[in-house]
């Protein structure tokens, strides 16, 4: 019997999980289209091992017509939407471009979807829709409780996909993930934003006395646990994705000045993020259920991420340059 190829429209296709997700999807043969805007989260270069493999669109998720032009033209049996604004502390300074796409972005997408009457949604979330929690573990039947703008438009985001299934039996899943790291992760994100000053001697900051806790999962696992959740996960359900890993971000950040030969004199306690969540962990034994558990080591995993960005500085220079230039355009439009 000929094996079924499962075509897929990845949005957010080139950004750090989702690039991820679509190299593995690649290996395992399915037909994937991927729908990127290429803001400075996107890059090509992340899909260069897998370019001949898969049809690619420079598009934004909010331009209704281009993207209603693409699901005429490929019909996906599935979407996986990992697009989104994704950085807390550029939420904070400005919401106007996480609302845009976290928000309106999806529905478009949920709309097209319904039209052309795909099978199988993927909405990827976050953790961090839960809000903050001292202990225990997040379950995927606890009350949503964001308490910034990122996970606020995350949280509306499902909202708006939650109507759908009740409302339509829009065929759609919500994974939530915890923190993900791991190589091709943008310099704004605290482990990279650590690797590359202190790889130059810079002072690293830490926000508050860096006592915040945060759970950790290699975005290979990440990509892995999607797939899981693709082929075996029931419509209309949510599944936390997790390593039950958590640490501080200050042992966090020793690690990697211990991994570097840095000293932690270049640690520098700065004022905390305002409305800062203090920790997120997820219950995954929902997934479990399904056969999927985490399989990198949070040590191992970074200390190779470290090796892999200090093999890598002219990305990482060419992505601060671009990054720098892509917030200063934003925020002159406030």
């Amino acid at each position: 019997m000929r094996k079924r190829i499962r075509k897929i429209l990845v949005t957010g296709g080139a950004g750090f999980i989702g690039s991820e997700f679509v190299r593995q999807g690649v290996k395992k043969g399915y037909s994937i289209i991927v729908v990127d805007k290429l803001t400075y989260a996107g890059d090509t270069a992340r899909l260069k091992s897998v370019w001949g493999n898969i049809t690619f669109y420079k598009t934004d998720i909010c331009e209704r017509k281009k993207i209603h032009a693409i699901f005429k033209k490929e019909l996906p049996e599935t979407v996986i939407h990992f697009a989104a604004e994704t950085h807390v502390d550029r939420s904070i300074q400005n919401a106007q471009p996480f609302i845009k796409t976290n928000v309106e972005g999806t529905q478009n997408l949920i709309d097209l979807a319904r039209e052309f009457k795909v099978k199988k949604f993927i909405h990827i979330s976050t953790d961090e829709i839960y809000g903050e929690s001292r202990t225990g573990y997040f379950k995927e039947n606890d009350p949503l409780g964001a308490k910034n703008p990122y996970s606020s438009t995350k949280a509306a985001g499902e909202l708006l996909i939650k109507a759908a299934i009740h409302t339509f039996q829009f065929p759609a899943i919500i994974i939530r993930p915890a923190n993900n790291y791991g190589p091709w992760q943008y310099p704004e994100k605290l482990i990279p934003v650590i690797v590359v000053k202190a790889g130059n001697n810079i002072k690293v900051p830490v926000y508050g006395k860096g006592e915040q806790v945060r759970e950790w999962l290699h975005v290979s696992d990440c990509a892995s646990a999607v797939d899981a959740i693709l082929r075996k996960g029931k419509a209309g359900d949510i599944y936390n994705i997790g390593s039950y890993y958590e640490q501080e971000n200050i042992k966090t950040v020793k690690m990697i000045l211990d991994q570097l030969k840095k000293p932690h004199t270049l640690i520098e306690f700065v004022k905390d993020r305002p409305g800062h969540d203090f920790r997120y962990s997820v219950d995954c034994a929902k997934l479990h259920k399904l056969g999927w558990k985490a399989k990198i080591d949070f040590s191992i995993g970074l200390k190779e991420t470290i090796v892999w960005y200090t093999e890598h500085p002219s990305w990482l220079k060419h992505k601060l340059a671009f990054l720098k230039k892509y917030w200063q355009k934003v925020y002159a439009k406030k």
